[in-house]
C-alpha cells in the first residue's frame, strides 16, 4: 500500500475553513473571523472568504441572531441575558430586536414557567426563598419586573414585593 506523504495534503483555505464550521451551525460574521484568525488564516484572506459567503447567504448574522434567540429562550434564558450574548457578536442593536421579536415569547409566562418547574412544591411566601427564586430568573436573564412579578404568582400564592 502506497503510504500517502504530509505533503499530498492540502491545507483548506479560508472560505473552505468558514464553510466547514457554518455546516455544524450558525455563526456570527464576528466569530468566523475570530475562529479563522485562530487557525492562522490571514486577515485579509478571511475577510474575502467571509464576504464570499455572505453574497452566497451562506452566512447571514440576522439569521445567526434568530437563531441563537430562539435556541436560547427555549432553553430557560430571558430576554436580557440573550441581548447580552447577541451584543457579544458584534451584531447591531436592530438586528438583535428583530431576533427577540422573531422569537415571540411571553417572557413574564417564561419565568413563570421556570419557577413553577424549579420551586414546585415549595413555600415560596418564605422570604429566604423567595430571594433564591428572584436570583435565579436574573441570573437567567430576566427583567427585575417579570421575576419579581413570576415569584409573586408562583403556585397562587400572593406576596408582597421587597
Amino acid at each position: 500500500m502506497a503510504e500517502r506523504r504530509n505533503s499530498d495534503a492540502v491545507d483548506p483555505n479560508a472560505y473552505q475553513r468558514a464553510l466547514g464550521l457554518l455546516v455544524r451551525r450558525e455563526h456570527s460574521r464576528q466569530e468566523l473571523s475570530r475562529k479563522l484568525k485562530a487557525k492562522g488564516v490571514e486577515p485579509e484572506e478571511a475577510a474575502v472568504a467571509l464576504e464570499k459567503l455572505a453574497r452566497q447567504d451562506f452566512q447571514n448574522d440576522e439569521r445567526f441572531a434568530a437563531a441563537l434567540a430562539r435556541t436560547r429562550a427555549a432553553a430557560g434564558y430571558g430576554p436580557v441575558r440573550i441581548r447580552s450574548e447577541l451584543s457579544t457578536h458584534g451584531l447591531p442593536r436592530a438586528a438583535i430586536e428583530a431576533a427577540l421579536d422573531a422569537c415571540e415569547r411571553d417572557w413574564p409566562a417564561g419565568a413563570r414557567a421556570l419557577v413553577i418547574r424549579r420551586y414546585a412544591g415549595k413555600n415560596l411566601a418564605d422570604p429566604a426563598l423567595r430571594r433564591k427564586a428572584i436570583d435565579f430568573l436574573l441570573r437567567r436573564g430576566f427583567e427585575q419586573k417579570s421575576a419579581f412579578a413570576a415569584v409573586r404568582s408562583g403556585h397562587g400564592n400572593e406576596f408582597v414585593e421587597d
